[in-house]
């Protein structure tokens, strides 16, 4: 189980590097890179991986776990749908909203945060 969850994490930090990567390497000229988009995926699916082994593995997580758990993948959704409209459009070749390119960077910028400093 723990290397199972080791390389969730993995996986995790990985998308998290992916996102905001892509996004600081194209911020003069804003859009959605592939690799923002597989970033995004990937963090939702492991972060959804190691929420289920968290409460397989843990008696009773408590409220607060579940609501900090609803909070960071309310905010992936909000990585992830920007990140798959920015992407529809870059590979059509139109304009990628500043907004939108920003958006997939700054949400996951914040969902680090959350991650990071709100404490159980």
């Amino acid at each position: 189980m723990t290397v199972l969850q080791s390389i969730l994490v993995f996986l995790h930090v990985l998308g998290a590097a992916a996102i905001v990567g892509g996004w600081f390497a194209t911020f003069k000229k804003p859009t959605v890179l592939p690799i923002q988009l597989w970033g995004a995926i990937a963090q939702l699916v492991t972060g959804l991986a190691l929420m289920g082994l968290a409460e397989a593995g843990s008696p009773a997580p408590g409220m607060a776990f579940h609501i900090k758990m609803t909070v960071k993948i309310l905010i992936a959704i909000s990585v992830l749908v920007p990140a798959i409209i920015g992407y529809r459009k870059a590979s059509k070749g139109e304009a990628v909203p500043t907004g939108l390119a920003h958006a997939v960077g700054g949400m996951a910028l914040i969902n680090i945060g959350v991650a990071t400093i709100w404490a159980l």
